[in-house]
């Protein structure tokens, strides 16, 4: 059912006819109790009358005084007397033929004539009779229904009035819906203001915190690729400004070595550009898709070694990559293992100077690597920053995009691990950890 307010229509009438019916329920069982009650004592009280007769001596008065009839249930009490040898003394009248009398005084519940009675027997030792005053057991049970059918008939005929009123009320309740609802169909695709929460009931406050809260996120992703995009075009258009100006300089030589410089530096803007443009493509893919592939083991030594071999160091800066890692595995999807290690590899590669190490080892707790090197390091105001987009610091490189640690970051997220960053204490330079956490640690 897809309208909310059929649901809570039939929800509210299925409701209501569960009480109703448990109300009757209730009120049948207690009216019963409570009327056997009553008509025990009426029977108890007329069967006393009877003999009190009796025991004055008036027997014929006694058989005619029955018990007043109800108009609508004529002859609903009868009475007998018997003497102890089993002659009937007396009877009022439509009282059965058959004797309602037991031996023993009190109540009792019996079969007569084909109908079940309730009776009530007075045993006089001294007169030698027994006075037995009954109604019949169907004319008490017809009471109850007839009180049953008297609040049942009313809740039918009430029924459609009741569900018509539901059905208003429903709409009446759930129009504040249609107007969010209106509200929010007739903005464009470029308005993501919260919907006001001051005059909405307390039950949908939820609903429009929640879409508030989508909505300051979509603002958000949609500022944040506004600003990719206008980070991108500017590093862009650097490395491309320079590019043109090394060509026209190499054109326009006619000094061998001064074109060769220039084509130098053009192999260089190459190399940067197609670096961010690498860099961007990593980056959209990882916020794009947060979940990972597939998990498999990967040898720390092996992936550190190609990935080393792939981004060549200058001369003078030596690499090495412990021994110890040879041991490790990494439990994460290879693709995110690439990024973390690559970004970070390059990064130290970039900032470390010649001659020098970049060296790679094992953490001694085994939940993670960790890669140093011998740069000039990161200032400690700018360590909470460096992970953010294009931001370079400023120890930046000519060659940074200030992507680098961003991508190795998202990419440890995406695994499961965190990416930390320290200045060494004995000398300069700085030791970025990959740190599996709990649960997902490497073997």
């Amino acid at each position: 059912m897809s309208s909310l307010r059929r649901r809570l229509f039939v929800l509210l009438m299925v409701a209501t006819g569960v009480i109703w019916l448990c109300a009757v329920g209730w009120i049948y069982f207690s009216s019963r109790a409570e009327l056997q009650h009553v008509l025990d004592t009426r029977l108890q009280e007329a069967a006393r009358m009877v003999h009190s007769l009796v025991a004055s001596g008036n027997v014929s008065a006694a058989a005619t005084v029955a018990p007043i009839d109800d108009v609508a249930y004529t002859k609903q009490l009868s009475c007998q007397i018997w003497s102890f040898d089993g002659r009937l003394v007396a009877r009022s009248s439509g009282a059965p033929d058959q004797s309602l009398a037991q031996n023993k005084e009190g109540f009792a519940d019996r079969d007569v004539g084909g109908e079940s009675w309730r009776i009530y027997t007075i045993v006089d030792q001294h007169k030698g009779v027994r006075v037995a005053v009954g109604d019949r057991i169907g004319l008490r049970n017809q009471l109850v229904r007839d009180l049953v059918t008297g609040l049942v008939a009313p809740a039918l005929l009430i029924a459609p009035l009741l569900g018509l009123m539901i059905w208003a009320s429903l709409g009446r309740g759930l129009k504040p819906l249609n107007v969010i609802a209106g509200d929010i169909a007739r903005r464009d695709g470029e308005d993501m203001q919260a919907i006001a929460l001051n005059e909405t009931p307390s039950e949908v406050r939820p609903l429009l915190a929640a879409l508030n809260g989508l909505f300051g996120k979509v603002e958000a992703a949609r500022r944040h690729e506004r600003e990719v995009a206008a980070f991108a075009a500017h590093e862009l258009r650097t490395p491309l400004a320079g590019l043109k100006t090394q060509v026209q300089v190499a054109l326009a030589a006619t000094d061998a070595a001064i074109r060769e410089k220039a084509l130098r530096q053009v192999l260089v803007s190459v190399d940067r550009t197609a670096r961010l443009a690498r860099q961007l493509l990593a980056l959209a893919k990882l916020e794009a898709s947060a979940v990972p592939s597939a998990t498999e083991t990967t040898n720390a030594g092996s992936l550190l070694r190609e990935v080393v071999a792939e981004c060549a160091a200058p001369a003078g800066l030596s690499v090495e990559v412990d021994p110890a890692l040879d041991g490790l595995s990494l439990k994460a999807d290879r693709e995110s293992l690439q990024l973390i290690v690559r970004n970070l590899h390059e990064n130290a590669v970039a900032h470390a100077s010649a001659p020098g190490r970049i060296r790679w080892t094992a953490l001694a707790e085994g939940n993670g690597i960790a890669v140093t090197d011998e740069g000039p390091g990161i200032p400690e105001d700018e360590l909470p920053l460096v992970a953010q987009r294009f931001y370079r610091g400023r120890n930046r490189t000519a060659t940074g995009t200030g992507l680098g640690l961003t991508i190795a970051k998202l990419a440890a997220d995406r695994v499961g691990a965190q990416l930390s960053l320290l200045n060494r204490g004995d000398r300069s330079g700085m030791t970025c950890r990959v740190i599996w956490r709990r649960g997902t640690a490497p073997t």
